[in-house]
């Protein structure tokens, strides 16, 4: 396809088979090539919408039986059709073929457009459509005002919430007021695709991801310089089922040129965090203070094992560590992070806070226990949108019963 003229506008048909393209699994560049157009314009239209692939109608250009121009929307002189083929008996499949419709189309049109305890008229029918077309609809976000509060605080608050637990949130927080509902696909089509500017800019800098488009992961692997019977394929299989509470996944995240780090530690039941403050370096005799203080006071029934990567870190105090706590140590494959999957998940959401290429050697142990604090008070999907903290205080509450 040619490069357009200034003001000159993309035609609808190519746009339309790109986003059935990425619809139907097709890489961006792959999806343009099929539609006709330029990889670069299929990476602009992705960027335009956020990454987030839109509904869009079949123009009007080319219909698929051939027969002609045909709008997204029925014409009078098709409901008129619809009228009399529905007054005489005929079925909604059999409407929708002599229409070259989808009978989707047709039933909705019958539900829709019908007055109240009547038969559907065409006159009546094309005035409630013509009506209904011509009123502006504002997004729920923008119509709602107390709605719109309530998202963008948990957004851009300290927790940073995401839209699921936004959503599943609000029906436990306003029980009785259906209007206070709004589903993460809403939420997120909000966010992504219509902010322009600053509000853009505002709207990127909430997100935890710091991304406007979702990237792919891919993995590697390698070899192994642990002893084998410590790999993550000797782990129980209750600690692969969180049958049993105890079980925590651990890792450095790593600031600026890797010279400075914080521990991060997660308990596998309840998504509990743990930060270790690791100001200086991440010797093995670092990591084994900073655990001591960020573990040591804990029952021994959430006390169980402790699954790290191979970070040199632990790879030297492995088996101290065992013995300080009475715990058993696991190592992750080689280059296989979604084997601590609910850890690397917690770094990511930590990155909020402390970004890549930072110095994280500024930051207190007190402003860890703040972000740790934070992260505990988000509710989880996984928790049946029940907070880490609320679990993990449960935990604790029934051991201390008598």
């Amino acid at each position: 396809m040619g490069r357009l003229k200034r003001g000159q506008s993309m035609p609808a048909l190519p746009v339309w088979e790109f986003w059935q393209g990425r619809a139907g699994g097709m890489s961006t560049a792959a999806a343009a090539r099929h539609a006709g157009i330029s990889v670069r314009l299929g990476h602009k239209l992705m960027a335009k919408h956020g990454g987030v692939i839109p509904t869009v109608s079949r123009p009007a250009a080319c219909d698929e039986h051939g027969s002609g121009p045909q709008s997204r929307y029925l014409s009078a002189d098709e409901r008129d059709l619809i009228a009399n083929k529905n007054a005489v008996g005929l079925s909604v499949r059999q409407i929708a073929r002599d229409l070259a419709r989808a009978p989707s189309t047709i039933s909705r049109e019958l539900r829709r457009n019908r007055p109240q305890h009547r038969t559907y008229a065409a006159g009546y029918a094309q005035r409630r459509a013509q009506h209904r077309r011509a009123r502006p609809k504002l997004r729920k976000l923008e119509s709602n005002d107390v709605l719109r509060a309530y998202v963008w605080d948990k957004l851009s608050g300290l927790e940073h919430w995401s839209p699921a637990q936004i959503s599943a949130r609000l029906v436990t927080e306003f029980a009785d007021d259906v209007r206070m509902r709004i589903s993460p696909e809403a939420i997120y089509r909000t966010l992504f695709v219509f902010p322009r500017g600053e509000m853009k800019q505002q709207v990127t800098a909430s997100l935890r991801s710091g991304r406007s488009v979702r990237k792919p992961r891919t993995a590697r692997t390698g070899s192994t310089i642990v002893p084998r019977e410590l790999l993550i394929a000797n782990r129980p299989a209750a600690v692969e089922d969180r049958a049993v509470p105890g079980d925590w996944e651990g890792d450095c995240i790593l600031g600026r040129e890797g010279h400075s780090q914080i521990g991060t530690l997660v308990e596998r039941t309840t998504r509990f965090t743990i930060l270790l403050h690791l100001p200086t370096t991440r010797t093995g005799q670092d990591l084994r203070t900073a655990l001591a203080i960020g573990i040591g006071d804990l029952p021994a029934h959430l006390r169980r094992s402790i699954t790290w990567d191979q970070g040199s870190e632990m790879r030297g105090v492995h088996t101290n560590i065992a013995v300080d706590h009475n715990l058993q140590v696991w190592f992750c494959d080689p280059h296989s992070p979604w084997q601590r999957g609910t850890n690397e998940n917690t770094n990511g959401l930590l990155r909020q806070y402390f970004p890549k290429g930072t110095d994280l050697s500024v930051h207190s142990s007190d402003h860890l226990n703040q972000i740790a604090t934070a992260l505990n008070n988000r509710p989880r999907a996984a928790l049946g949108f029940r907070t880490p903290a609320e679990a993990f205080t449960d935990l604790l509450a029934s051991h201390n019963q008598p």
